[in-house]
């Protein structure tokens, strides 16, 4: 029996963290209307407790995790430990620390998405519609592109790491205190670095956020462009928006509501950068072409930079390598569309573009009411005072 303890162990953990998903998936409404903010409230706890130091806390834990690992194969091999019985307390561990994650942010997944929050219709777009907000988001793209600092080069020139994490605040306590949006509320402790930044970029990972020790954390080597939009997603995890296109959208409102125009532009930018492939995705090419055709210089170079960033610099088996175990995540987790749920936030972008700018061009202004023009008011039954 002792050899089956660890599998015994694994099992609770497993059956445990099964029940705690399965409630959340059946009362979804009740997780929705409790979780968030119990969840946003350890969050923000942890982010102090962790905040003590400058590098990321869970690296550290992991890597020990890790020479743990490697120090109970050699006591192994030099004690005789029965190798399945080692397997098992293994196991074990791993499903521990998926049980605790789980119970202190991954529920999120189950929450209501952040378009209900925000009381945004969600709506059905045709290609053209499509088309029609993309050249939206590279209009105001083009516009604030012309108004970042440069070098001789063109090159953006934003602040530094540091400077940017403390500035991300300001879009979120706008979000939160102007615009009236509880969902924004959260932990305003800047994003960490992440170490070993060679080995995310190869894999094309630009942040990481860890619910267990409340740690959101950025890759410092991304293109400066899209360094304060990744820092706001980040961001957005932590204060419990778990789901990735939710978390790309109140990016993209935080970046839109902070009153640097290095947020905005990284906002507009990955916005335009998003809705753009959602319709060349949508056997579009011909309109994105067209599209593409209006980007002003500095944007075109921009973006073009920011290709080739990710070209140059990430290894195809790493990324893939990545991608897979980040969509195995997610799904586990709850989020049925996996990673692709990164780019499903083109759907709310198209959204937010038909609430803010088709809904309000339509609306016809109702005449000025006079009561003595005989066209607005019916005068025939009202008897007449001699």
């Amino acid at each position: 029996m002792k050899y089956w303890r660890g599998y015994l162990t694994a099992g609770i953990f497993g059956l445990f963290t099964w029940l705690l998903m399965e409630f959340a998936k059946t009362h979804a409404q009740i997780v929705d209307m409790v979780y968030p903010y119990i969840s946003r409230m350890l969050q923000t706890t942890l982010a102090e407790w962790s905040g003590g130091v400058d590098f990321c806390l869970w690296q550290l834990l992991a890597v020990l995790l890790l020479l743990g690992v490697i120090a109970s194969i050699v006591l192994m091999v030099v004690l005789r430990w029965n190798p399945i019985q080692w397997f098992g307390w293994i196991l074990a561990v791993a499903a521990g620390i998926f049980f605790l994650h789980t119970g202190l942010y991954g529920l999120n997944t189950y929450a209501g998405p952040i378009a209900d929050d925000l009381r945004l219709e969600v709506v059905e777009y045709t290609l053209d519609e499509l088309q029609e907000a993309t050249v939206y988001y590279r209009d105001k793209a083009n516009a604030l592109a012309g108004q970042v600092s440069r070098d001789a080069g063109g090159n953006p020139q934003f602040a530094d790491f540091d400077a940017l994490a403390l500035q991300a605040a300001n879009g979120f306590d706008a979000m939160t205190y102007d615009e009236y949006e509880p969902v924004f509320a959260g932990s305003r402790l800047p994003v960490k670095k992440l170490a070993w930044a060679d080995l995310y970029t190869s894999m094309g990972i630009t942040g990481v956020t860890m619910g267990i020790t409340g740690e959101a954390a950025v890759n410092p080597q991304i293109p400066a462009v899209s360094l304060p939009f990744t820092i706001c997603h980040e961001m957005s995890h932590r204060n419990a928006i778990a789901i990735e296109r939710d978390a790309n959208f109140a990016a993209f409102l935080a970046c839109r509501a902070n009153e640097s125009v290095e947020f905005q532009y990284s906002g507009y930018f990955m916005a335009y950068r998003y809705c753009y492939n959602a319709l060349v995705s949508a056997g579009g090419s011909l309109q994105a072409q067209e599209v593409a055709g209006g980007e002003s210089s500095l944007l075109k170079q921009d973006l073009a930079a920011y290709r080739d960033f990710f070209a140059g610099r990430q290894d195809q088996t790493a990324t893939n390598l990545a991608n897979k175990a980040n969509d195995t995540y997610l799904k586990i987790s709850g989020d049925e569309q996996g990673v692709a749920s990164y780019q499903d936030v083109s759907t709310l972008l198209v959204s937010l573009y038909h609430k803010e700018v088709v809904l309000p061009a339509q609306v016809i202004p109702e005449p000025e009411f006079d009561p003595l023009d005989s066209s607005q008011v019916d005068v025939t039954d009202i008897p007449r005072v001699w």
